[in-house]
């Protein structure tokens, strides 16, 4: 895990949370030689419910289009 000290997080504070964001690699932020925080990056979104199913099935026709005139039912 990379270490820094805290005046230097200070100075650089954007870009590390930037880098911390896109390697996914923790920082230690360090205060006279000695840990006292911890930058970690968030846990990734879940997958949203909205797109679960993508590549699963395929629609096949035109949805948006009237039905036929006879329809058949289940019940």
């Amino acid at each position: 895990m990379k270490q820094i000290p805290a005046a230097v997080f200070k100075a650089q504070c954007l870009t590390l949370m930037e880098d911390v964001r896109s390697t996914r690699r923790p920082l230690l932020i360090t205060k006279r030689g000695k840990p006292v925080a911890k930058l970690v990056p968030i846990d990734q979104p879940k997958d949203d419910f909205i797109g679960r199913l993508k590549g699963v099935f395929e629609v096949v026709g035109d949805l948006d289009a009237d039905p036929p005139e006879e329809w058949e039912s289940a019940f």
